[in-house]
């Protein structure tokens, strides 16, 4: 079976395949494993123009929809002439490019549309997404909540039309924790990481002043920040300084990708403040090295942590019901935490995982 998967969005700042793919590890893992019982084709807009054959995928980065137009008709007629039995469209805001594509490939082409993160449209935009419906065969949501909320609100039409696929996934595996916290340097009883950017969604003036106030009566913890972008670096600088907490909280601030292997391996816990997420990507990496994550009680989150059984789950954006969960943390039993983490990655969040989800709901079509 041939999968075609395709995303009609330009992405700059890469101009070869080895760029391209450093930076999509965490979803091509997904092709990848699809590609071990499949043909699969990924075509992706950079800035770079040729094929690529990469852990069994075959890339064509193409520039025929660059400028973004919403009729991509030289592209849409590059995707027929692929054959494809199935098309996976990254992304739900491009309901008037996926209503030409249908027109134009044969009936019997599958086309399946990968939620990352976008919400319901509303307006004249909305009636676009209702008329694209109508020729989506199946969507994947991280979780099904997610999905269901989408037919709530009337911009997909059935419920049996949501599937509950993972966006992305993780490489990372477990390693010795003398050998991770030897690279990291980090210490403390227990651990704890923050990995995301320091912005409103995320939370981390939130977590951090939960954090600070957990530590007063657990002076051995220790929380390690990990941020990409610091939109609220300066307020939180302010709230450690003003609660003397620089023995209790490190800035560590950007690291490259392949550190957090270290970092997460360090940690005995993973926190988040998010009050939205399309899925979870620095949740997914810690439970593949069996850190247990104490993350928000939203829809995407409560699937990746199965309801709570992986981890802890408290209300986005309650300062106390945070810090009622850190002091929660010592009657966990940690190791068996850890087990079902990693576990539950295994069976749900892998890669191999996902793809067999994909071929088992193309299989239903």
């Amino acid at each position: 079976m041939l999968y075609v998967s395709i995303s009609y969005s330009y992405s700059p700042g890469f101009d070869t395949p080895e760029s391209w793919f450093k930076r999509t590890a965490g979803y091509e893992g997904i092709f990848e494993q699809l590609a071990k019982n499949n043909q699969v084709i990924s075509l992706k807009q950079i800035d770079y123009e040729g094929d690529a054959m990469h852990n069994g995928v075959e890339y064509k980065f193409v520039n025929l929809n660059r400028k973004k137009t919403h009729f991509p008709f030289k592209l849409n007629r590059f995707i027929k002439n692929l054959k494809p039995d199935v098309v996976i469209v990254q992304g739900l805001h491009n309901p008037v490019q996926l209503i030409l594509l249908h027109l134009i490939l044969p009936k019997k082409t599958k086309i399946i549309a990968h939620h990352h993160a976008e919400k319901p449209m509303t307006g004249l935009k909305k009636y676009a997404q209702k008329l694209a419906d109508r020729f989506t065969d199946a969507y994947l949501f991280a979780a099904m909540d997610m999905g269901l909320d989408w037919v709530r609100k009337g911009n997909i039409s059935a419920y049996w039309k949501i599937q509950e696929v993972m966006e992305v996934s993780s490489n990372f595996y477990p390693i010795g924790r003398a050998l991770a916290r030897k690279k990291t340097g980090a210490t403390g009883s227990p651990v704890f990481l923050w990995v995301g950017r320091l912005n409103d969604n995320k939370d981390p003036l939130n977590v951090v002043k939960a954090f600070l106030k957990h530590a007063k009566t657990n002076t051995t913890v220790h929380l390690y920040m990990i941020y990409h972008t610091a939109e609220l670096l300066p307020a939180i600088k302010e709230l450690i300084a003003k609660n003397a907490g620089e023995h209790n909280i490190t800035l560590v601030g950007q690291v490259p990708h392949d550190d957090l292997q270290y970092w997460f391996n360090s940690a005995d816990f993973l926190i988040s403040g998010s009050h939205y997420e399309g899925s979870g990507t620095a949740v997914c990496e810690a439970m593949s090295c069996g850190c247990v994550p104490v993350v928000t009680d939203i829809l995407s989150f409560r699937m990746i942590v199965d309801n709570g059984k992986c981890g802890v789950l408290y209300e986005a954006g309650n300062e106390a019901a945070l810090l009622a969960a850190l002091n929660s943390l010592d009657k966990l039993d940690l190791k068996e935490k850890r087990e079902l983490c990693l576990s539950y990655f295994k069976e749900k969040l892998s890669f191999g995982a996902i793809a067999k989800r994909i071929e088992e709901i193309v299989k239903e079509l």
